[in-house]
């Protein structure tokens, strides 16, 4: 949940020292020519007297930037348009729909305007937490102005950073001067906050009151988003309840265990997230918060205020630590005895105080999940922990912006169209829905030389193909899988092979074997013994693509041994040439490898080794953070590494940027001593977990992360589940680090498996307990609170909007609902 800081972060408060120590460090970087930038909002032309109309959309996806000149002391106001993928190609018929301007000439992308005191540049935080910039138009008529309204997700802090930056440019402008120099009163000079600021939209919301006057000094909040409606609309019943809900309470605290040893103490103001306003809440404006070993590996964490106890939390990976230097914050997540999940925030005084409590924090942490000394480690393995727990959004850049019109789209999800096998006639009873044995769908298998995608259900394989119109067509039923000799087993692992005309199948009860079945015949056909000795873990093409091709050979791992397997060899399939194997437990879970056959190995110590080849040691090493990496894919160039833990996902970038090996890959070069690769930790924001917590009662599981692939098809997206909801990550918000890089989608069921469709980021493909669907990825919502907490409900056998689910009736010729 991004840090919005209400009226405590006006540019004009009396304090202005933490945010001219920002602003000093915007204005220090000279070789950087963007100052600062807000990377989301609406910019619009409002002419309050006009009779040429009220106000004009101008740009309805931009980012603000303030940027430097070739002149000095002399700045721009930047307003620069923003696209989604496709939507330039299509700006004919979007700028006849949204109302903008034609005749923007050369600045039909990119608007710019000298920053001078006659622009009387401010900023304005409504009510309903809609922020403004606004400024006069100098070429208009009297009383036109440009507004420029910010994003729900970009802080109220970042806006009143932004206009002090803005201030200080226009002192510059006019005294030619550093702003170093300046006095406040000086400053003051170009504080036109009393000057209003009318409304973009001159039609009031009938859901929203009209804008007043920002709540006095006193009102504490760290906020979330709250949205400000540009079309009337009745507020959904979820909606109503949520306003009706009674503010949340801070639980009752649990007994503090007896301390061993405290790791440290730090004073801080402490905030609890308020779900029904979707807001972080002061609820004591000095507590001391201690890190304690509590026994062996076992750490808690203790809140203390001066009247009361507020909290203690045992230290584990499900506290979702996040640190936020730019808000000097820390967010967690705590759980009741009951399963209840709250969202907390300590903000601490300075910066130094807050790396004291990281530093402590992340031992804890490091020593619970590892059962090591955190002294032991490396200086530098220390340092890239702690780097891959701080909020990667604190240096925003421009990005791609959702459209804001999803939730319009969503109503229909997509053409309506079903798979042919639902018949709306159908009674419900006619639906099988449950499989008599229990069993339910586990894994999934998406083809990538033929539009058909493979779930595992028990003992059973159902055959989907994908049809023209994006949708999942029933095609038919392995009902028996069987070893050649006869004895029926459930898969624990399966993997296309050979242009997906075999799948290879794992057998938990034979853990030295393969078995290839014939996709065509529907039959296992081979029992491949891989060793006497090493077993098979896990498994893995030889190539990103190799299922599109003939080859044979394919990648096994045992806990502590990485080989090849060729089926053609007789006796063992294990290749001894191509054995890497450790004398230490390394404990290997998962591999993936690269269009070039570049491997990666990731472990559940959590660490991930990488290998230009088999048979000889890693290029790199990348030492682990502490949970166990459950899944593991490579982009097809082998640029980004991708982790998946129980509670976050990991973005590595192995290309080297500097030294001796600049340019080379971490799996062809070693990264120098002094230069690991920056960990990019993909986690939910803390208030997210606790709602989906709070929704759910369960605690973050996320299924292994995959990105989106296809031969030539950039990776763009990343995909992954947990419990009923499906988590979509945008790569470029990710690496341009926006703070609202994924989207949801919630079922009214636990997703079991989830992969997008090959060669494309837009259509995605779910298994449910006993549904099967594609699903488009622009029905994916933003992380809101009726988002959370409203599922998605597919193929309940009536003829409704949306895509109807692979369900099969009574009289199909298989057994299996899927």
């Amino acid at each position: 949940m991004p840090l919005l800081l209400r009226p405590s972060f006006n540019a004009w408060d009396t304090d202005c020292k933490p945010k001219l120590a920002v602003t000093k460090y915007l204005f220090g970087d000279a070789s950087k020519e963007s100052i600062i930038e807000i990377p989301q909002g609406q910019l619009y032309l409002v002419r309050p007297l006009s009779p040429k109309g009220y106000s004009e959309l101008i740009f309805k996806d931009a980012a603000a930037t303030v940027r430097r000149t070739g002149q000095e002391f002399q700045y721009q106001l930047v307003i620069q348009r923003a696209y989604e993928e496709g939507e330039e190609e299509l700006l004919g018929d979007e700028d006849g729909e949204d109302g903008v301007v034609e005749n923007l000439g050369a600045e039909k992308d990119e608007k710019t305007f000298l920053f001078d005191q006659e622009l009387h540049f401010r900023t304005e935080i409504r009510e309903g937490g809609e922020k403004v910039l606004a400024w006069r138009d100098l070429s208009g008529d009297p009383g036109d102005l440009f507004e420029f309204v910010c994003d729900d997700a970009v802080p109220a802090g970042e806006v009143a950073t932004f206009e002090m930056v803005a201030v200080k440019c226009q002192f510059e402008r006019k005294y030619r001067k550093p702003n170093e120099t300046a006095t406040e009163k000086q400053l003051q000079d170009f504080n036109f906050t009393q000057q209003p600021i009318p409304s973009a939209s001159p039609a009031a919301s009938p859901i929203m009151e009209p804008s007043t006057n920002f709540p006095s000094s006193n009102t504490r909040a760290l906020t979330g988003a709250s949205s400000t409606p540009t079309k009337a609309k009745k507020p959904s019943k979820l909606v109503q309840q949520i306003k009706e809900e009674k503010p949340t309470a801070a639980p009752p605290a649990a007994l503090h265990p007896i301390s061993r040893e405290t790791l440290t103490a730090e004073d801080a103001e402490l905030h609890l997230f308020d779900f029904p306003t979707s807001s972080f809440i002061l609820q004591d404006a000095l507590v001391t918060a201690t890190v304690s070993e509590i026994g062996k590996w076992q750490y808690w964490l203790q809140i203390e205020g001066k009247e009361r106890d507020w909290l203690g939390q045992a230290v584990v990976a499900d506290i979702n630590p996040v640190f936020n230097f730019e808000y000097l914050s820390f967010i967690f997540n705590h759980y009741t005895q009951d399963g209840a999940a709250y969202s907390w925030l300590l903000r601490f005084k300075d910066q130094e105080t807050l790396e004291s409590f990281q530093g402590g924090l992340m031992q804890a942490l490091w020593e619970q999940l590892n059962e090591t000394k955190w002294t032991k480690t490396k200086d530098d393995d220390r340092q890239y922990v702690l780097d891959a727990f701080q909020d990667l959004t604190m240096e925003d850049t421009p990005g791609d912006h959702e459209e804001e019109e999803v939730d319009e789209v969503e109503e229909v999800e997509d053409d309506g169209q079903r798979s042919e096998h639902y018949d709306s006639d159908e009674s419900e009873d006619d639906v099988v829905t449950r499989d008599n044995d229990g069993n339910v769908n586990s894994q999934l298998a998406v083809g990538y030389k033929h539009d058909r995608s493979f779930v595992v259900r028990g003992s059973k394989i159902g055959v989907f193909k994908h049809t023209p119109n994006n949708n999942l067509e029933f095609s038919t039923n392995i009902s028996k899988v069987e070893t050649p000799g006869g004895k029926l087993f459930s898969p624990k692992k399966v993997m296309l092979h050979a242009e997906d005309t075999n799948m290879i199948l794992q057998n938990a009860n034979n853990p030295n074997s393969l078995y290839r079945m014939d996709i065509e015949y529907g039959k296992v056909v081979d029992e491949w013994k891989v060793h006497d000795d090493i077993p098979i873990n896990t498994f893995a093409p030889a190539k990103k693509f190799s299922q599109m091709t003939g080859e044979q050979t394919f990648l096994g791992l045992s806990s502590n041994a990485l080989y090849r397997i060729d089926p053609r060899l007789a006796g063992n399939k294990l290749v001894d040439s191509e054995l890497k194997q450790y004398a230490s437990k390394n404990d290997f879970s998962a591999a993936a490898t690269t269009e070039k056959g570049y491997i990666a190995v990731a472990s559940n110590k959590g660490d991930i080794r990488m290998f230009d080849r088999l048979g000889i040691n890693a290029k790199t090493h990348i030492p682990a953070l502490g949970e166990p990496i459950i899944g593991l894919d490579v982009s097809a160039d082998g640029r980004w590494v991708l982790a998946t833990c129980r509670t976050y996902l990991l973005l590595v970038d192995s290309l080297q940027k500097e030294g001796k090996n600049e340019g080379k890959l971490g799996f062809e070069k070693s990264f120098s001593k002094d230069s690991k690769p920056q960990p990019r930790r993909l986690g939910l924001q803390p208030a997210h977990v606790a709602q989906f917590q709070h929704e759910t009662g369960a605690p973050l599981s996320f299924t292994p992360a995959r990105f989106n692939t296809g031969v030539d098809d950039k990776e763009t997206s990343i995909i992954s589940a947990t419990g009923p909801f499906i988590v979509t990550w945008n790569m470029k918000k990710v690496l341009a680090g926006r703070k609202d890089p994924y989207t949801i989608k919630r079922y009214a069921e636990e997703v079991k498996a989830d992969d997008f469709k090959f060669g494309s980021d837009k259509n995605v493909i779910v298994a449910l307990p006993n549904e099967v669907n594609m699903v488009a990825k622009q029905s994916f919502k933003k992380p809101t609170r009726e988002s959370i907490a409203t599922p998605t409900r597919h193929g309940d056998g009536r003829a409704s909007h949306g895509r109807m689910s692979s369900r099969l009736g009574r009289e199909e010729i298989v057994n299996s609902p899927y």
